[in-house]
């Protein structure tokens, strides 16, 4: 029965005491801060959240953003101009053959010449072999492509949960202040409040920066899978063509 009293007027204080005590700090908090940068609010801040969940959090932003920055030069290395890519495979097989279309996808970096190198290495096998070569050599090249991208989904999921949890230690230090001291006053439980939401604002932008990347980072995937997929439908069309010229 104490504890749901507790609890009840706990619920009743929570609005009462952010906004007391955000205007008994506004003053206090302008003059401590106003000769500040930025990177010393931040790092008041992050010490104003709690050392453990807070340090948590800025380590799956660490995380999160060395996977995503090296997913995006990967992925801007691995674009290559499909169009002319194709004109230089088309031009090396009329002018030497096989060999010299594949010397081309040799020297060019990128998913989509490793897939023609695959497919004109079983040129001679039949068109049919070409397909489902460049087929599954497509999904491996996707396959890395997508490499990393787990990783970012988990830090963008696990990183409000830990300001979740920071927000309930918050609340359950409130709790015990309340407890402790046997009085409601504001001032006792705005430093757990003020914990509490600290943690849950720095799962939050943490989750909203590594959505950002992660979005951009699929969109790019996306447009690389579709040049994949035309230029390797080109490439059979181009074979295609060549062998029937052959016959």
């Amino acid at each position: 029965m104490k504890k749901l009293f507790l609890f009840l007027t706990f619920a009743g204080l929570t609005m009462m005491c952010s906004l007391q005590y955000a205007a008994a700090q506004e003053a206090a908090f302008v003059e401590e801060t106003a000769g500040a940068t930025v990177h010393q609010q931040l790092k008041m801040k992050f010490i104003e959240g709690g050392p453990v969940f807070m340090g948590v959090i800025v380590l799956c932003l660490a995380l999160g953003l060395a996977i995503s920055i090296e997913r995006i030069l990967y992925l801007n290395l691995s674009t290559v101009d499909t169009r002319r890519l194709l004109k230089k495979v088309e031009d090396a097989l009329d002018a030497g053959g096989i060999e010299a279309a594949k010397d081309v996808c040799r020297d060019t970096r990128g998913p989509v010449a490793s897939i023609f190198y695959q497919g004109l290495t079983r040129a001679d096998e039949g068109i049919e072999v070409v397909e489902k070569s460049v087929v599954a050599y497509g999904s491996v090249q996707m396959s890395r492509m997508e490499s990393g991208l787990s990783w970012i989904q988990l830090f963008i999921a696990i990183a409000p949960m830990l300001g979740f949890l920071g927000t309930v230690v918050g609340m359950i230090d409130a709790f015990d202040s309340i407890q402790a001291s046997n009085d409601t006053s504001p001032t006792i439980v705005a430093g757990g409040i003020k914990t509490a939401l600290i943690t849950t604002v720095g799962g939050l932008v943490v989750a909203i920066i590594l959505q950002l990347f992660y979005n951009y980072i699929v969109s790019k995937i996306d447009s690389l899978v579709a040049s994949m997929e035309d230029a390797s439908i080109s490439l059979v069309d181009i074979l295609t063509q060549r062998r029937k010229n052959n016959v």
